[in-house]
């Protein structure tokens, strides 16, 4: 898994200073434009859970949602939005919890996920946990059984460590 890591993290374009100064913001797009690349990316995630019998891929907004749709055709497996507030149109529940620079509310449709059901949830980033973990809260509340998480990449600001206490896998492709 290093070397697909590595591929990838050379087709991730770094951004001194966005969106404010002092971050380095990771451009993810001319990973997801070059095929190779996307289709490396997308197996990545996917391959580590195969073998889970997945029933639902939590894809979290925004760019979340464009793995977690491929990873779940992958696992033939429904997609389901973990969205900011007031992007549902339908009855949904919220988690509010801490960015890195304030605090965010993540939503879900009621009936996104059903008792029982065995959940990925898929991001693109993993940083300090706070979105991550407010996205397992909200499948729990639902009565999902979160049985893994993917990230495409993973930052050191303890969000591993923060997901540590739900026991469930963690599958990261690149590391910074």
């Amino acid at each position: 898994m290093k070397k697909t890591g590595n591929f990838l993290k050379r087709k991730i374009r770094e951004i001194k200073d966005f969106p404010t100064p002092g971050i380095s913001f990771k451009d993810i797009m001319p990973l997801l434009e070059d095929q190779k690349a996307f289709k490396a990316a997308v197996k990545g995630l996917a391959t580590p859970f195969k073998k889970m019998k997945i029933n639902k891929v939590v894809g979290i907004d925004a760019r979340g949602f464009l793995f977690a749709s491929a990873v779940a055709y992958v696992l033939g497996a429904g997609m389901v939005a973990a969205r900011k507030k007031g992007k549902l149109p339908y009855d949904k529940i919220s988690q509010t919890h801490e960015l890195e620079y304030g605090e965010s509310l993540l939503e879900m449709h009621v009936d996104s996920v059903s008792s029982g059901e065995r959940v990925l949830i898929i991001d693109d980033v993993l940083a300090t946990g706070g979105t991550a973990e407010a996205a397992v809260k909200l499948v729990k509340r639902l009565g999902g059984n979160v049985v893994g998480l993917g990230f495409l990449i993973e930052l050191p600001l303890g969000g591993r460590d923060k997901l540590k206490k739900y026991r469930t896998k963690i599958n990261s492709l690149i590391y910074y």
